[in-house]
């Protein structure tokens, strides 16, 4: 499997499951009063595009809910979380973070 299919899998797989990830949120989602509602929306995106999505690795992505618009976007670091991962598409090397934020606070 090459590179960017294999980062494209591992991000689908953990941002459909929120397993083998750390999920964050910032404060602007904490402040809403569905969060959960939100979090489903994120697992169940899949309105991946040219434009939203160049790279073709599913590791950003947008939309409307309640009159917000929502971001969601992947990080890759190392297991210490001290710097960027050697290899994304490494789970052995690799902590995914899946951050869920308003547009605003990006």
């Amino acid at each position: 499997m090459a590179t960017q299919e294999r980062v494209r899998d591992l991000n689908d797989r953990a941002r459909r499951t929120f397993q083998n990830c750390h999920v964050v949120i910032t404060p602007g989602i904490d402040s809403l009063d569905d969060v959960h509602a939100v979090l489903r929306q994120v697992q169940q995106f899949n309105d991946f595009t040219e434009h939203n999505d160049p790279f073709q690795e599913h590791d950003f992505g947008s939309f409307q809910h309640q009159g917000h618009v929502i971001f969601w976007k992947w990080d890759y670091y190392d297991l210490d979380m001290s710097m960027h991962s050697p290899d994304p598409s490494d789970p052995a090397v690799t902590a995914r973070v899946l951050t869920v934020m308003l547009a605003d606070e990006y």
